[in-house]
């Protein structure tokens, strides 16, 4: 939800801009959040259900996946620039994998030298490739426009199918590594007839969702956490007890959509009324501080280099996804 409200680019940079944003530059901010909260609570009441059946069946492929995951992360990678619209966004796109990718070789095992002991190289190259691009495209912009009525333009039919198929590629995500939600959307739009940014936004919230459940699953069944969250969870020993897990992400799935219906409206209309220069420029200064605090002079310059190469698939009207070449060009090799 917050991402909504933040780093709404300028409408010349419309399409290229983040499905969220494009729905918000056209007044249907309201409608995006509904149809988010839609996803999610669809996914969490089909991930449940399939997460046995879909480990079961994971526990079977995933030595063979494995064992070939430089072909299927190359695999990915090169449908990754194929499949954008236009010869100069492949070119973007390509540019973009490449870049982020050889910015991932040579810095994730940089050694973190942070304030905060729980840093790592991942915090300044997620921040400066997908976050601060979007922060200073922004700039330019105007910020939230006025925002029309919250009614979902789409049929329920389109909402239940996207959101089935959102919550199986959630499976990619959840036990496959490098595999990001967006890129795990993209590829469920693939197989549907639905597309444009209301289609995408029912999917990403359905994959991230599902990735929770599945996750969880995989975690227990696998003994490999695929989730910042369940990392740490892994790391300080909590039990696996998972009726007591999955019960937790089911309240906070119904919070969650509870919170948007009650907040999310009211929460576009006050950051749409604050300048939207001060805004970009705050959240920026925000995660400068926060990846000197996490990874020290070292992570800050790291942060630099990344935003400047998450910059391009913009320029070429590539998808921001092209860089995750940060993680599937180094696991790939």
């Amino acid at each position: 939800m917050p991402s909504l409200a933040i780093g709404v680019p300028d409408p010349a940079l419309a399409p290229s801009a983040l499905p969220g944003h494009r729905l918000v530059l056209q007044g249907r901010g309201r409608e995006a959040l509904r149809l988010s909260a839609m996803g999610s609570l669809l996914a969490v009441a089909l991930a449940v259900p399939l997460a046995i059946p879909v480990t079961l069946a994971m526990e079977r492929a995933y030595p063979i996946i494995t064992a070939n995951l430089s072909l299927v992360l190359g695999t990915v990678s090169v449908l990754l620039v194929v499949t954008e619209r236009t010869m100069a966004a492949r070119f973007g796109g390509a540019v973009a994998l490449l870049a982020s990718g050889a910015l991932g070789v040579l810095t994730l095992d940089v050694p973190a030298g942070g304030v905060l002991p729980a840093g790592s190289m991942l915090a300044p190259l997620f921040a400066g490739l997908f976050g601060a691009p979007i922060l200073i495209e922004a700039i330019s912009g105007e910020g939230v426009p006025p925002q029309g009525d919250a009614r979902v333009t789409v049929g329920r039919g389109v909402v239940l199918s996207v959101g089935a198929v959102g919550t199986l590629a959630g499976a990619l995500v959840g036990y496959i590594p490098a595999i990001s939600s967006a890129i795990a959307a993209a590829a469920a739009l693939v197989v549907l007839p639905h597309r444009g940014p209301r289609a995408f936004i029912v999917a990403t919230s359905g994959v991230n969702t599902a990735n929770t459940v599945f996750a969880l699953f995989a975690l227990v069944a696998l003994g490999s956490p695929r989730t910042g969250v369940l990392v740490a969870v892994d790391r300080v020993g909590v039990p696996l007890n998972l009726p007591v897990l999955l019960a937790s992400v089911g309240i906070a799935a119904a919070a969650g959509f509870l919170l948007v219906l009650v907040v999310g409206d009211r929460y576009l209309a006050v950051v749409g009324a604050v300048d939207n220069v001060v805004v970009s420029l705050g959240v920026l200064a925000f995660l400068c501080v926060l990846v000197v605090a996490l990874t020290g002079p070292v992570g800050l310059a790291v942060f630099g280099v990344s935003t400047v190469v998450g910059l391009v698939p913009a320029q070429f009207g590539a998808r921001r996804m092209t860089c995750m070449g940060v993680l599937l060009v180094p696991l790939a090799l």
